[in-house]
């Protein structure tokens, strides 16, 4: 399968591009800095401008969302704003262009996370993002089939702990390479309107 890959420098979208690729796929990488193709998802006019510049692809996979963490106190209606661009409707908009873009019965793959379940400190608004990434996939998969779209939503990345553990107590951290396993089961896989939880 031809792979549009966004976020693919990332901690996580290099193991999903290891997986993939170890699969045989041809994956696209996509990112702001590096990458084989660099575009900002954020913008818009940059995912048309990066579907024209790729055509037809099998599936999109993406790994890439922006979130501040800050408590609810400090929060701005500015910050809420960037969470919500940064990682829901960057997301959603490569779903609503893309449609024209993959394949009949390829997919898309969406990145979530554990806050839309287990909240923490600091983190209302990647609970807010993800909560609503959660539902936009369960709404989307109804109306583009034979399309197929599903989120891949983890806990802490157990690479991640010596930076982020103190975020997240008691929650049981999941190895990088196990959440790559949910994008390779959603982009080969034949289910559609799935949030696949790592936790």
């Amino acid at each position: 399968m031809r792979i549009l890959l966004i976020g693919a420098a990332g901690r996580l979208g290099t193991a999903v591009g290891g997986a993939l690729a170890d699969r045989g796929h041809d994956v696209l990488a996509v990112g702001r800095t590096s990458g084989d193709l660099r575009f900002d998802i954020a913008d818009p006019a940059q995912i048309t401008e990066l579907y024209e510049r790729v055509g037809k692809v099998d599936a999109v996979a993406s790994a890439a969302g922006d979130v501040p963490y800050k408590p609810v106190a400090d929060m701005t209606p500015d910050d809420y704003e960037s969470a919500f661009r940064g990682k829901v409707l960057s997301q959603v908009e490569l779903v609503r262009q893309g449609l024209a873009n993959v394949a009949e019965r390829g997919s898309f793959t969406l990145v979530t996370g554990v806050l839309s379940r287990e909240p923490i400190p600091t983190g209302s608004a990647a609970s807010m993002a993800n909560g609503a990434l959660d539902a936009f996939v369960r709404a989307a998969a109804i109306e583009i089939a034979p399309q197929r779209i599903n989120a891949v939503s983890a806990t802490v990345f157990t690479e991640s702990l010596e930076e982020y553990g103190d975020f997240f107590p008691g929650i049981r951290p999941v190895d990088v390479a196990d959440v790559a396993q949910a994008y390779v089961r959603s982009v080969e896989g034949g289910q559609t309107g799935q949030v696949y939880t790592l936790d």
